[in-house]
């Protein structure tokens, strides 16, 4: 049995995750901002220390050998509390400036928090910011950012959650679509039209068969995950879609189909680490994104 590590090899832990996790020395390398090398050597050392390899070979890169496998629960912890211990030395900062990561799904990066971050940089121009646009949830405690926007209620250990309101969703189609395919009068007419849907995503699929809508995924005439370019291709005219209201209504080129029925609501709620939320930055920065998406949800409680 090799040498016990200690926190001099943290490096060499982080290199051993990120391969762990990837499954590739180039793919740990792009995520830790290093070189292929020196990934490499770093799982050299580590297998030099242990005295056995701890990774095997594969047509599509590396996996855990039986020894990988019995160091990961160790180098997991030991990465929780690093992490823990660089949350807590941060949130110490008492400095009105700094930077702050923001995640959010990419439809709410493009569409929704834009004028809100710019709202924030005028009023706070020492803060940076950095937004992290995915429909992947981020890890908080782990630093991939430091508040999260989300339109569903976050469930993560440790962070300090708020609801800020609720979002309305309605039924779009541009203008265009319209006066080619006509207008529908009534919610039965909707599939004989075009529909925008997702493809993976079953959420809409979901919805309309909760709403009482024999909808199969080739009802969708047109499909995309991205929820952003979703909205494009149905300001573009591909045919009818989904939106929340706020966006909807303030997109000239599309018109809202009104029917007997209401789509549930999304609730947005903002989330960030304990530690992290008692740093000043951070702090005022949450501040004005509950400030900027209470004026979001309260404008979407009336149509016009």
């Amino acid at each position: 049995m090799g040498k016990m590590i200690n926190t001099q090899d943290w490096t060499l832990i982080q290199s051993f995750l990120a391969v762990a996790e990837t499954g590739s020395l180039s793919a740990a390398a792009t995520q830790l901002g290093r070189s292929q090398p020196t990934i490499g050597r770093h799982i050299q050392s580590l297998e030099q220390l242990y005295e056995t390899p701890l990774f095997e070979r594969h047509a599509r890169g590396l996996r855990l050998a039986e020894q990988g496998l019995r160091v990961l629960p160790m180098a997991q912890e030991m990465n929780r509390a690093m992490n823990a211990l660089a949350l807590e030395a941060a949130g110490q900062s008492s400095r009105l400036q700094g930077t702050v990561r923001i995640t959010a799904s990419v439809y709410a990066s493009h569409y929704l928090l834009p004028p809100i971050l710019a709202q924030t940089r005028a009023r706070e121009p020492l803060i940076d910011i950095v937004l992290i646009p995915t429909d992947r949830t981020e890890n908080l405690l782990f630093r991939a950012a430091d508040i999260a926007v989300r339109m569903y209620r976050p469930t993560q250990l440790d962070t300090i959650t708020r609801k800020i309101g609720e979002l309305g969703m309605g039924v779009f189609a541009a203008k265009s679509y319209l006066d080619r395919a006509g207008r529908p009068s009534n919610p039965q007419e909707l599939l004989d039209h075009d529909i925008v849907g997702f493809d993976q995503n079953d959420l809409i699929l979901r919805t309309m068969r909760e709403m009482g809508f024999e909808a199969q995924s080739d009802s969708f005439a047109v499909r995309c995950d991205n929820q952003a370019a979703y909205w494009e291709l149905v300001r573009a005219g591909c045919g009818i879609g989904f939106s929340q209201t706020t966006v909807g209504r303030a997109e000239p080129l599309v018109e809202e189909l009104f029917f007997d029925f209401e789509i549930p609501p999304l609730e947005v709620w903002l989330a960030a680490h304990q530690a992290m939320h008692q740093t000043p930055r951070v702090r005022r920065v949450w501040s004005l994104l509950v400030d900027g998406l209470k004026t979001l949800t309260n404008a979407d409680k009336a149509p016009g």
